[in-house]
């Protein structure tokens, strides 16, 4: 029997510690301490050639459980929609209005945070209801 492997989720993007930071709030990450010797990220960052200054970022969950989160600084911006996103569980067991509500008060939190509603997907007699946002960099993700 195969082992359950650890596995990062790596996002591709142009600002890195923007991005990670959004995905920090709206998961209750954090970011991890910096390599030893350097008392900061920033500090680290500037220690790097300057053309990889600000390339990458970070983020974990404080618990352990979840994903690491990782941020890289590409060229190219996003042109076509995602083949992989998260889905971000705040509705798992409610139904009806009960669930429509987690999902619009968690949407109206991540929208303060710089998050875009894209359209409410509505329960359909298979699936419950979700949301699909876009983060602060259009990156697709729901609300389910």
């Amino acid at each position: 029997m195969a082992s359950v492997k650890q596995f990062q989720v790596t996002f591709d993007c142009a600002d890195p510690e923007r991005v990670a930071r959004f995905w920090c709030e709206v998961l209750g990450y954090v970011v991890p301490p910096p390599p030893p010797g350097f008392a900061s990220w920033d500090e680290f960052s500037r220690a790097l050639p300057p053309d990889r200054q600000g390339s990458a970022f970070a983020c974990i969950d404080p618990s352990g459980v979840g994903p690491r989160l990782f941020f890289q600084r590409v060229p190219e911006g996003k042109t076509t929609k995602n083949r992989v996103h998260l889905d971000v569980r705040v509705g798992t067991g409610l139904v009806g209005d009960e669930r429509l509500a987690a999902l619009e008060a968690e949407c109206t939190r991540l929208v303060a945070l710089g998050a875009a509603r894209v359209r409410l997907l509505t329960a359909d007699g298979f699936n419950e209801s979700c949301l699909v946002m876009r983060d602060v960099e259009g990156n697709e993700f729901c609300l389910d």
